[in-house]
């Protein structure tokens, strides 16, 4: 600590921190001027220069980033961030890793090729990413590391589940054919020609049809699960369903269905209605985007505690009955996997829709976009919002810091832009970061 100065006063302490222009004043019996160190740089190392990244080694330690904590000229509890972001990129949007006040961070080949997706970059091909660190000494004051370039090749982790087997109907968004909104997606199960669909649905009929046209389609002439070539209507109530069909067999089968995060930790509390998480196909698991308070949470089916899980090590493993899940406040990507039990919640910034026609108004908490999970980098999504007569705008993290409307109401989003009309309806919104300026498109059920 650099003492430069000291003035005696009575019953007045008045400290100065020097940091940048910031000047605090503290009543004392003095005031001490305090320089920081000069040579305060957090110096960042990585352990390798390259690396290849492969499915087979997913849980194996493959880097190490690890950084200095030097001489501030003061006793500073600093925080650290891990950012990622492609070669030459301006760290803008990079990809980011809270570690506390930890001076190191190990990635696993599953962890890394993740970020690495995540900034667009495209299996089996290397490329160059960039990492650094932000050291937060407080609310006011930030400083970077140096930039430390990694040659990275990646691998696709994405699964192709993908299908021409659809679900149409008045009780879909796209109704009986809508060229803007494509039928309701059926994914490959590990069953061969079974095949199943994750669906909102409201009151309505339905059918299976492929490759959105006419041509082939399958309805149910006798209402008893029979698949039947050009059959009738399948009449159906509003709710959350996932339907299965086998066409070794002819039959079809539809169940309620959804996952969700309960607990004190989530807007509605123990009692929910849940924070629904849905179908991610590029991985078979099950994801959502959501904002938490302090508290705890939990996973359960169908928003009834017959079938729950917790985690009863704290290890990111899922016991039926387990141990609740304890969080802090924050936005946070949250997966489930059914097929290995294990779940993730892992902070990062959140879209959201907000205004007078949504449901909590313009102070939210706002109706949060789920992030495509697959190849589109920048895209978010709302299908099934129900909005009333009024305005909405799009922001980050339930807050105005970052909000964006829409001056000329053409579907090109502005900063701080103008309020966007609404009328009362059932909305798919999309928005689309990866243009500039991003857009908006909403297309009413």
């Amino acid at each position: 600590m650099k003492v430069i100065n000291t003035i005696k006063m009575k019953n007045i302490f008045k400290l100065l921190f020097v940091l940048g222009l910031l000047t605090f004043n503290f009543s004392c019996d003095e005031v001490e001027y305090i320089e920081l160190n000069s040579n305060a740089n957090t110096e960042l190392m990585l352990s390798l220069e390259s690396v290849i990244l492969e499915e087979d080694s997913q849980d194996n330690e493959i880097l190490t980033a690890n950084w200095t904590d030097p001489d501030y000229g003061f006793d500073a509890a600093a925080s650290y961030k891990v950012l990622i972001d492609i070669n030459n990129g301006d760290f803008s949007a990079p990809q980011v890793l809270p570690v506390g006040n930890s001076l190191e961070k190990t990635f696993t080949v599953g962890e890394l090729n993740a970020k690495m997706l995540s900034l667009g970059l495209a299996p089996n091909e290397e490329s160059v990413v960039s990492f650094k660190i932000q050291v937060t000494l407080s609310d006011y004051q930030e400083m970077f590391s140096n930039t430390v370039n990694l040659n990275v090749t990646p691998f696709s982790s994405l699964l192709d589940l993908s299908t021409n087997l659809g679900v149409v109907g008045s009780a879909t968004a796209a109704g009986w054919g809508n060229p803007n909104i494509p039928d309701l997606p059926f994914y490959q199960t590990n069953i061969e020609n079974e095949y199943v669909a994750y669906v909102s649905l409201k009151n309505g009929e339905i059918k299976f049809r492929s490759n959105n046209d006419w041509a082939d389609n399958w309805g149910d002439d006798g209402n008893d699960g029979t698949l039947d070539p050009y059959g009738a209507n399948i009449l159906v109530t509003a709710g959350d369903y996932k339907i299965t069909v086998n066409f070794d067999n002819l039959t079809w089968s539809m169940e309620e269905f959804t996952w969700g995060l309960v607990g004190s930790a989530t807007t509605n509390g123990w009692d929910g209605p849940d924070m629904k998480l849905y179908y991610n196909s590029y991985q078979d698991d099950f994801k959502t985007v959501v904002s938490l308070n302090d508290g705890e949470v939990k996973f359960r089916f169908n928003n009834d505690w017959t079938l729950n899980y917790g985690d009863s090590g704290a290890d990111g493993s899922l016991e039926i009955g387990g141990d609740n899940i304890v969080v802090s406040a924050g936005h946070y990507l949250v997966t489930m996997s059914l097929n290995t039990l294990t779940y993730t919640l892992e902070p990062m910034d959140v879209w959201g829709l907000v205004g007078s026609a949504t449901a909590n108004g313009w102070d939210g908490p706002n109706d949060k976009f789920i992030p495509d999970f697959g190849i589109n980098e920048g895209y978010y999504y709302i299908n099934g919002a129900v909005l009333n007569d009024g305005e909405i705008k799009v922001r980050q993290n339930d807050a105005w810091g970052v909000n964006y409307g829409d001056d000329g109401n053409d579907g090109s989003m502005e900063l701080n832009g103008a309020n966007i009309p609404v009328s009362a309806g059932t909305y798919n919104i999309a928005l689309n970061f990866s243009v500039s300026p991003p857009t908006i498109s909403i297309n009413q059920w």
